[in-house]
This record gives C-alpha cells, structure tokens and sequence, in this order.
C-alpha cells in the first residue's frame, strides 16, 4: 500500500503550504517594510557577501589573466588615449543563455500531449492524380507490408495519419536487430561519460518568480543569497537553479510556498540611468545603493528517475517516453558548477582557465572552452563533453571597437572632428545595436542595451532638466564630470526604447562575454579553426582536464546531492571497420577497376579516365581585375588544363569559343552591367556556350551575382577560380578543376563496381529502380531577423549507378525548419527520374540533413507525409519510403584506444581509419541509430557523422544500411576519396547553399567588413528564387 501510495504521489498535484519569510525563517504575514527591518541587522553582513561572490566569479572567469578581455589591459586595448576618470568597476557577465529547452510546469499534472495540428495545404504537383484520389489524406502506412520486425510500427494507427498525439518513443523507426557484424573489429574510446543515478531519488521542482525582474547574472547572485540567508527554510539543501524560473532540490522545502526578501548592492536604477537626456537632478550623484527583490518560490511537482531507468531498459520498449522534466533536472544539475564559474553559451562554457583568449581580428576575440549534454544510450545515461571554441565581442571601448569593425573607420581615433555620412550611419548602427556597453565616466554596474543611433551629432544634442532647463550634452558633461567630449560630430548611442538615453560613444565599453554572432572574415574563421584543430591525443587529453578540473561538470558538489555518480574515464567500446567497395572507371583507361588500399581510402586518376567523360567544346573565358603578371599565366593554365582533361578522359577544346575578356574588378559590383556582360558573351557564342571560366583577382561578393545571372539569366554553367592558384599550377589541383567541370556539364566520375543490387540483394534489385533522395534547409545569418531561408531536395536519376542527381531549391518563411514545397519538389524529382528511367522508382531512401532530436518528430510527421502526397500525385503509386536523418552537428568523438596494443600500433594519435562504424553502447537504447565516420581527417579530430532512421518501410538490417551509406559516400563526384556525408545530403547542402546566393545582392550589400543587416521587422512573404532553365536543373551545376 505504501508502494502505490508513492508511486501515485510522483505527479500529484500539489497542495501547498504557503509561508512568507524573512532571513531567519521566521513566518511573516506583515507588509514588506516589515521585511525591511528583518534585512536591515544583516546588511552589511549581505553586502560583504555579494562582493565577495562577485570578486570570486570574476577572478574564477579570468583566472591568472586578468586582463584577457579588454578594459584591465591597456595595452591590448588601447583606451589610455582617454583622459583618466573613474576607476571601471568589475563586469557581471552578460546574459547569454538560451531558453529552456522543455517548457516549465504550471502545475503538478503530468503534461498533456500536444493536440494533432490541422492539416497543411499541399501545392498542386505535376502529373496530379485526379481530384477523387484522396490526395490530401494519406495514411503514413506502408504500401506494400502491414507488418514491420521487432516491434517497429507500421505506421498505420487506427487508419490515422502519425500526429504528434501519437506517442513520440513509438513513431520513431527502432533498432531491427542487436547491431551490425560486418568488418574488422577496432578498439575505441568515446567522450561519453556514463551517469549512474538512484531511480528512487525524488526531486522537487519550483518555480521562482523574482521581482523587479532582473538579468540571468543577477538572478544568479539573488539564488546565492537566498541559499546562503535561508538555508533553514531551504531544509539545508543545495538547490540548482537554470537562472530562469526553474529551482531543482533534492530535498523538500519547509513549505510549499515561499515568500522572501533580498537585497544586492546594485546601483538605483534613478541614478545609474543618468545616460543624459533622461531629466534627472543635476545635483544628483549617481550612488550605490542596496537594491531589494521579492523571491516568490511555488512547488509545481515533484517526480523521480524511474521512468528514466524505464526508458534507458533497452531490453524494455512498453512505448515509454523519454523523461524530459526529470533528464532535464538533471542537467541543471551538472550545469550548476561551470554556470557559477564560466561564460555560457547554449550547452558551452568558456574560460581563460582553458588557456586564455586570443584576439582574431575584427574586434573579436576566441575563447576556448567545452560543451556538455546528456544522452540516452545503450550504456545508460551518459554526459558528452567536448572541447569547444567560440568568438566573442572584444571587451574595448567603442571608439576602438569601431576601428577594428569597420574599414572606413580605421583611422577615428587620429581624426576627432571626423562625421559619418548616412551610409556609415547605418553601417555603425548595425553594428553595434543589440550589444551591451558600460560606462566608463562614473562607477556603476548598470549594462545598457543599444537600440539605436541618435539623428544628431553629440554637439548639437540638448536634453531637458528636471526644472525644465535645456541643457546641452557636451556642456552636462563638461560641468558634472569635467569632462571634454571629443567625437563632437559622432552621434550617441540610444539605450532605451522608451525614453531619450544619451551615450557618448568614447565613454562607452563593450560588455564582455557577448558571443560574436557577426559574420567571421575568412581570416577570422582560420584562425578559429586553428584554435579548434586539435589531434585526437591532444583533444582526449583536453577532455579528460575538463571532466578533472575547477570548472568541469562534476567539479561542485551538486551533484552528489542529487545522488550522480559521474565517471571521469571515456566509455571504452567496440566499433567495426567497414571493408571499402570495388569502383569502377572509364573504359579508356589503364586502369579500369580498383579498390582503394591506401590508408586514408584515398585514390588517384593518373592513370585512369573518369567513368563518364564529356565534351567541352564552346566555352568563354571572363578575367577580373589581376595583375599584368598574373594575366600572363592565363596561356598556360588553359593548356594544362586541357592537357589534365584529356588525361582524365574529358574532351575540352584548348581555343575559347569567345577570347579572353578583360574587366575590372569593380564590374562585379555592379549588376546591371554584368548581366549586360555576361548576355554579350553569350550572344557573340551565337548562344549555344556549354561552359564559363572565370579568374578573378581575389573572392568577392559579386560572386553571388555572377552565378545568379549565369545560371538562371543567361542558362550556362560556370566554374570560378582565383589568379592566386594559377601561379602554382599542380596536377591536383588541375585534377579538381577538370572534375568540377565534368560534374557540370553532365559527367560522372565514379561508380561502383559491384553495384547496390548485388550487395544488398536482399532488398534491392536491378530490374527495380531505386532513388536514392536528399534535403537540406539553410537558414540566414544569426542576426538577419527578415530574409527568408532556402530548402533543397535533390534525387538520383540513374539506376543503378545512382551517381547523377538532380536539385529543386525553393525560399521559404525566416527560419522555417520544416521543408514547405516538399511534396512539389518530391513530385518533380520523381517525374525527372521517370524521364531518365522510363518508370517511377521502387523505392525511395530519403536522407534529411540538418535536424535535431527536439525537431525528430515534426518532420517525421509533416515531411513524412509530403513525401507520400507527391507520391499520391501518379496514380496508384505508394513506393516503400526509408526515412534517414543526417546529423553533422554534434560532439560526440571517437579515439583510437590507446590501451589496445593492436590499435595503438596502427593508429597512434591518430583519426579512427575511414569505415569506422559504431552501433552500440553510444547510440540511442532502442531507436536506429549508428555512427559513421566515412573519411579519413587529415587536420583536427574526425568528427563522425550520425545516422538516425526515423521511418523504414524498406526494412534494412543494421549492415545493410551501413554499407549502402558507405559505399555511397565513395560516388561523390568531386574528388577521388570517400567523402565525409552521404552524397545525397552533400548535395542538397551546396544546392541549398547556391539557393542562398540567388538572394544575395551585391549592390544591395554594405561597405562593411562581417556586418549583416538586422532587422526587427515582421518577415514578409519569402521572396521566391529565380527560376532555372530547364536544361541547367538537369545538370549538377551547384558542384
């Protein structure tokens, strides 16, 4: 009795037991001032606290050194040209987290699941079925089989579509069998640490409401002083907090309802808004005063890890799912420690005491620092930790900031009387809004927010007195801190929305810790990437120093509280090497067949033909800018170029059918006169060009433009190269130039020699054509609010070779994950194949790019069934679907075991060899998944990529599924080596990524360096792409 009684108590609505306090504990139904006379005793006790935990942070961030973010060192930052004022006072780190990934509970009732959304409207494909044919309700039910192996579902519930009603562990396809066999057996280690906790363990959820409402820091600071003033009544817990609204406890409360008082020594918000132009009294001085919060904390429930020991039963699939309160209890948990200790971002932490920031130019700085998450897996709970680097705002004064941000300003600070046109306006305004800034003329720790410019320069800026005086800026400035302003003709940053707050840009410092979410310069990502390349020993050795360190994940105390034994060794485990496929080449070549032996899988053409070569007889060549030198290379790269082509099996005709053309590089600045260029080029080729060489001086935001024009304006193909790779002309590099061209123009390059069929014969057969399909979206830059992202599907069109594919890109809602035309799109893919094949394919194996787990479901749902409208579209067709998410965008990493003599004979420091392939122990405890790292990492640690199926109706084994992904992943058509991702996703990245530069204007575009339009304005509709000829969408032209 006691059991049920327990166990119906996990999710019960709670009762509470309210009971307002002070700092003794002591219950208080009085008024706050009652409260006031409770904290007054122990101000000066708080005060010291405060301080002292805010001088702990900020040394714990910098560690030794100090000055790594700006305004302590002044030699890196150079604002000693500023006449001294008030010493700066010490930063509160910025609010940089996200939210919460799993909404908070209002009560203690279990969470409903969501409703089924209403059905969207699908577009009209080609080749519609007829009216009556049902289109609009398709069952995601198999076609051909009703019946799926080891409890996968069918898809069929009750004659419903899937719907997010349905329970989310059982949507998703699971594991057919205990994992593959198939390879050589390699030792390896995983950043996986494994988590063991006491199932029994309850922990109680509250939520906290503080007001006024403060910032993430500050709500930090608050939870402190509320642990430390009223342990009592916090029943002498160490509770967790996410610095939101969410306070784990491992422990119950006194009572269910908490009302308490606490008081920080912030500045007053009258006096440190003295930005001028709000009124404020003259002879007021800004002062540092106790500032007081009502903390209201309310029980909202109560739960315990059974249900996660349940869901982590691999052995167990009672369609129990995924506990996502209590995993993310859990997190907060070991989040706790490096929350206190580090700058966060997302699931990242950084702090100079992983080895200090390094300046990369353009006013940012890189800081090194490590990610954690908890997993699911077939070992139990596991943490992955990860060596991380990330970009953040560079902690100078503005006036400096600018000179580093922007060109045009490089000289401000030698040029004091300098103005800004309406041009540079708007680019200075770009730039800064939505950072924080400082100020550096008084002592305060108020953070503003810039919202804007002001219209007006700082001399001819005037504010009202609170006595109805107009005062002037320079002149309020000049008599209240004795301070000359010195950018006269610049404007003032606006920090507020509502009122008139007045910033001088010279007396303003960029906050530190704010992620830099500009767009990095090619010189700014290589020297990020260097910071992030490190070697498997040296990033294993980096991780195991987090998990051992001051500011790891088990570093507190938090977690034993929670009753979380964390290990600090790597998961050990077996993964297989996967034998590489035989492939096929041209007939003209020496060498006809091979496979690769080398290490890395790596294979060359020297004495060999592509598998399908083309003829390349009339092509134009355009030149942009160069040097009379350079230009005197032109000759002889067109000769060798011409020479490695024939070499490779591909005809291309050594004479320009349209002589080399000469233009400045300034053309690509202008639009309308290389469009009016490039249809002159193509008139003169009596319009029948098959190719475009381009040389250009140096990469150029024109770039865009030129491939817009060409291939949707003018209809040919194009293949751009800078003036730099001519002067080292090398056999490789003429190599991948011929082999881009051949992709375009409609070659191939290989294939493989026992085809699919003959190695899955199980399932596939020659006389039954198969497509294999992939998508992508591509979202705009982080702070562009407005521009619409691009979607691209792509389909093989040839069996069973399935080497050539075709593209369908579209533009769609700002941010929008879910791919809206996909049916269209599917449905014109599946008419090209029919063109190309004579029949509609069999089957269809889908690879999906760019989803996480929390979107699995919704795509699952909406794509799912777009696919099978298109397929509703030719009559009586319901091909068998496999639907394959690809994932790039994780941490989990594979290592070599040092351990295992034969591994570390073989791979000493060292990637894991392409073909490593991991099914168990690290992969999901039911659902199937497995990680594949197909290519060998020459630079850095190997990241594998991960393959989670979430629906198949095609019914593959564990092997089955991993070779094919293999074996595709040496068709890429670009370069002689397997390739890290399966070619379909591969493609429908660059095809969405050649969709984003349709949309890119470079006469629209700024003067600026790494600065991108915001925009708070509500998204319009997508501006739809320029359509492709028809001939080009049957080429591979985005390659």
């Amino acid at each position: 009795m006691e059991q049920e009684t327990e166990e119906s108590n996990r999710h019960k609505k709670c009762i509470p037991k309210t009971s307002s306090r002070g700092r003794n504990g002591t219950t208080n139904n009085h008024h706050v001032n009652n409260h006031h006379l409770l904290l007054h005793h122990h101000y000066q006790q708080q005060q010291w606290q405060f301080h002292h935990y805010h001088h702990h942070h900020h040394q714990l961030v910098h560690q030794s050194n100090r000055n790594a973010f700006g305004y302590y060192n002044q030699n890196l930052y150079q604002i000693q040209t500023y006449p001294p004022l008030l010493p700066l006072p010490p930063t509160i780190p910025l609010n940089l987290g996200t939210n919460p990934p799993f909404p908070q509970n209002q009560n203690c009732l279990p969470k409903s699941q969501p409703q089924k959304p209403p059905c969207r409207k699908q577009r009209n494909p080609p080749l519609a079925a007829p009216s009556n044919s049902q289109a609009q309700d398709i069952s995601i039910a198999p076609a051909k089989v009703t019946q799926r192996p080891n409890g996968v579902l069918s898809g069929k519930r009750e004659g419903r579509r899937i719907t997010a009603a349905t329970q989310q562990s059982g949507m998703v396809a699971r594991r057919p069998d205990s994992g593959g066999v198939e390879g050589t057996v390699i030792s390896l280690l995983a950043n996986h640490f494994h988590v063991q906790f006491d199932p029994s363990q309850k922990i109680f959820h509250y939520d906290v409401e503080i007001s006024p409402n403060p910032s993430k820091d500050v709500a930090r600071m608050i939870k402190q002083q509320l642990v430390l003033e009223n342990s009592a009544d916090l029943s002498d817990s160490l509770p967790v907090y996410d610095g939101r609204r969410n306070l784990y406890s491992p422990v119950e409360f006194q009572a269910d309802r908490l009302e308490v008082y606490i008081r920080l020594p912030l500045s007053n918000g009258k006096s440190s808004s003295s930005s001028v132009g709000e009124t404020v009294n003259s002879h007021e001085k800004t002062q540092q005063l106790n500032k007081l919060f009502k903390v209201n904390i309310k029980l909202v429930s109560k739960f315990d890890g059974k249900e996660l020991g349940s869901f982590l039963n691999k052995d167990r699939d009672d369609g129990t799912p995924l506990p996502q309160e209590y995993l993310h209890a859990l997190e907060v948990v070991l989040r706790e420690n490096p929350m206190e200790k580090c700058l966060n971002v997302g699931r990242s932490f950084y702090s100079n005491a992983m080895g200090g920031s390094k300046e990369i130019g353009g006013g940012a700085v890189a800081l090194r620092g490590f990610f954690q998450s908890l997993k699911p897996t077939q070992q139990g709970l596991a943490l992955n930790v990860d060596f991380s680097v990330t970009a953040f705002h560079e902690s100078i004064g503005v006036i400096p900031y600018l000179q580093k941000r922007l060109n045009f300003l490089h000289d401000l600070s030698h040029n004091e009387s300098r103005g800004l046109t309406s041009e540079e306006r708007k680019e200075v305004e770009k730039t800064l809004k939505n950072l924080r800034v400082f100020v550096r003329h008084r002592e305060t720790v108020q953070r503003y927010k810039v919202y804007s410019l002001t219209e007006k320069v700082t001399e001819d800026l005037w504010f009202p007195d609170r006595d109805g005086t107009d005062l002037k800026l320079v002149d309020y400035y000049k008599e209240h801190y004795n301070y000359d302003i010195q950018f006269k003709n610049l404007p003032c940053l606006l920090v507020s929305r509502r009122k008139k707050c007045y910033l001088p840009m010279e007396l303003c410092v960029i906050c530190e810790g704010q992620k830099f979410l500009g767009k990095l310069s090619d010189d700014q990502t290589a020297k990020i990437l260097n910071m992030g390349c490190q070697r498997p020993k040296e990033r294993k050795a980096i991780i195991k120093e987090v998990m051992a360190g001051p500011v790891g994940p088990i570093s507190g105390n938090h977690g034993k509280e929670f009753k979380l034994e964390i290990s600090t060794e790597m998961t050990k485990l077996n993964g297989r090497i996967l034998q590489p496929p035989k492939l096929k080449l041209g007939d003209g070549g020496y060498v006809r067949n091979l496979i690769p032996s080398r290490h890395d899988r790596q294979w060359n053409l020297l004495d060999s033909h592509v598998l399908e070569g083309t003829r390349i007889d009339r092509w134009a060549l355009l030149c942009f800018g160069g040097s009379p030198e350079q230009k005197s290379n032109i000759t002889k790269f067109i000769n060798q170029l011409s020479q490695r082509c024939g070499q490779l099996g591909i005809f291309f005709n050594r004479n320009a059918v349209v002589g080399p053309q000469f233009e400045s590089m300034n053309l690509l600045n202008n639009v309308k006169l290389l469009e009016s260029k490039l249809n002159k080029i193509q008139k003169t080729a009596s319009n029948s060009l098959q190719l475009l060489i381009c040389i250009m001086e140096r990469k150029h935001k024109g770039y865009a433009d030129l491939k817009r024009i060409a291939e949707t304006g003018i209809g040919i193909v194009s293949q751009c190269c800078l003036y730099t790779n001519l002067a080292k002309l090398n056999s490789q590099f003429l190599a991948n130039i011929a082999l881009k061209i051949n992709a375009k123009v409609g070659g191939s390059t290989v294939a493989l020699y026992n085809s699919l069929p003959s190695q899955i014969p199980r399932i596939l057969r020659s006389d039954e054509p198969v497509i294999f399909m992939g998508a992508d979206v591509t979202h705009p830059h982080p702070l562009d609010d407005y521009s619409p992202s691009v979607a691209a599907v792509v389909g093989s069109i040839n069996w069973p070779a399935a080497n050539k594919y075709v593209s369908r890109m579209r533009s769609q809602k700002h941010r929008e994950e879910i791919i809206q035309d996909l049916s269209a799109m599917v449905s014109e893919i599946l008419n090209d194949f029919f063109e190309e094949v004579s029949k509609l394919p069999e089957r269809i194996i889908f690879f999906r790019d760019g989803v996480s787990e929390t979107q699995f479901y919704k795509v699952l749902e909406e794509e799912l069934q777009a696919i099978r409208v298109a397929c509703s579209t030719f009559p009586g067709y319901k091909p068998p679907v496999t639907f394959v998410v690809v994932q790039k965008r994780h941490h989990t990493r594979l290592f070599p075991d040092g351990s295992d003599p034969s591994s570390q004979r073989h791979f000493h420091d060292a990637n894991v060899p392409p073909g490593t392939v991991v099914d168990t122990v690290i992969t999901h405890p039911r659902e199937f998944d497995f990680y594949l790292c197909s290519h060998w990492g020459v630079k850095g640690t190997s990241r594998p990529i991960h393959y989670h199926v979430l629906w198949d109706d095609n019914h593959f084994t564990s092997d089955e599924l991993q070779k094919l992904v293999y074996n595709l992943c040496y068709t890429f058509v670009r370069c002689t080596k397997p390739i890290s991702m399966v070619p379909p996703a591969y493609y429908a990245h660059l095809a969405a990524y050649r969709g984003r530069l349709y949309l890119e204007r470079s006469d629209s575009t700024s003067c600026s360096r790494g600065v991108s339009t915001i925009s708070r304005a509500t998204p319009l509709a997508a501006t739809p792409l320029p359509s492709l000829p028809e001939h080009i969408k049957k080429l591979m032209f985005y390659c």
